[in-house]
């Protein structure tokens, strides 16, 4: 009998593969030559789809899977596709929620300590003897207490917030609604700035939350204000964020996500009050490896009952 047919957009890692090839037969969708001619031809064969947050499902990919039945998603974030759709035409999506909520968090610790402690200065003050020739290093800032905004309190945010309640801090957040957890709520991104120090972005991508944090969210936030995103991008409208870290509305920022990434504004990259990582917030190797292999069984779970095992929400009742 046949193995069924998977298509893989983008790249995966040689454990995925081993552990998929002997269930599907797997096409690769970058390495076509001709992309329009192969999903005519094989599109409506192909049933199942592994994917990742950055490629989602191309629309002329969507159009052609005319019997589509699954994606897998190979990350928690999943705004590239388009999900309703997907329900509708009865097709499972999943994704990679949980296994990386603790490094993702990990990661705004580490860009908070790094903003507040000037870590990248500190450590240019030590390697190039300017101690030695200038003296001690400037007083930076502690994290200890301070009051801290997450905007977007799902799985993520709330481990967010464990971490943060180390550091003494007093947590507020924003979401759509308020939920059953000890922290301050605030009804809007604004508000939640204006009462707090610290302020991280941990929402979902998309339409709905696109430039969330704008020039009046940072305003709120103050000129003693930091901000970090370990969310998506699309969430911080990044020339605002340019103009409020030049001008001092805000005092400091640490990014691990940009809008139009890989590219970083060249005014982000020239600030000393600035740190930027490439996108790395689960770029450990046991995380990833966590992620690929519940990408796996999502795939071959599916394949044995028809199931998932984690879906996303918009797919979670079929």
């Amino acid at each position: 009998m046949p193995k069924p047919r998977l298509l893989q957009i983008g790249t995966i890692t040689d454990r995925m593969r081993d552990a998929l090839v002997p269930h599907f037969d797997i096409d690769l969708l970058f390495e076509q030559e001709d992309r329009g001619a192969f999903l005519m031809e094989h599109g409506p064969d192909i049933q199942a789809v592994l994917t990742d947050g950055h490629y989602g499902v191309p629309e002329d990919v969507a159009v052609a899977l005319s019997d589509l039945k699954v994606v897998s998603s190979y990350g928690v974030g999943y705004d590239n596709i388009d999900t309703n759709a997907m329900a509708t035409r009865g097709v499972k999506v999943c994704h990679t929620p949980d296994v990386l909520n603790d490094e993702v968090a990990n990661t705004f610790v580490m860009l908070w300590l790094a903003v507040s402690r000037s870590l990248l200065a500190a450590d240019a003050h030590a390697r190039s003897g300017a101690w030695e020739q200038e003296g001690a290093f400037p007083l930076t800032h502690s994290v200890q207490n301070r009051r801290v905004g997450i905007l977007g309190l799902g799985r993520i945010g709330q481990t967010i917030a464990d971490r943060c309640a180390a550091f003494g801090a007093e947590i507020h957040y924003h979401t759509r609604s308020p939920k059953d957890v000890p922290y301050t709520y605030h009804d809007s991104a604004v508000a939640c700035a204006s009462a707090v120090e610290v302020l991280v972005a941990i929402t979902p991508g998309g339409a709905s939350t696109k430039h969330m944090v704008n020039a009046e969210v940072l305003s709120a936030l103050g000129p003693e204000g930091l901000f970090f995103n370990v969310a998506r991008g699309s969430v911080v409208d990044e020339a605002a964020l340019v103009e409020a870290l030049s001008n001092g509305t805000i005092a400091g920022a640490g990014l691990d996500v940009f809008e139009e990434e890989p590219k970083i504004s060249d005014g982000l990259k020239t600030m000393d009050n600035v740190v930027l990582t490439p996108h790395v917030a689960s770029a450990t190797v046991e995380t990833r490896q966590a992620m690929g292999d519940l990408v796996v069984e999502n795939l071959t779970q599916w394949l044995s009952d028809g199931t998932v095992r984690t879906p996303v929400p918009e797919c979670r009742h079929l």
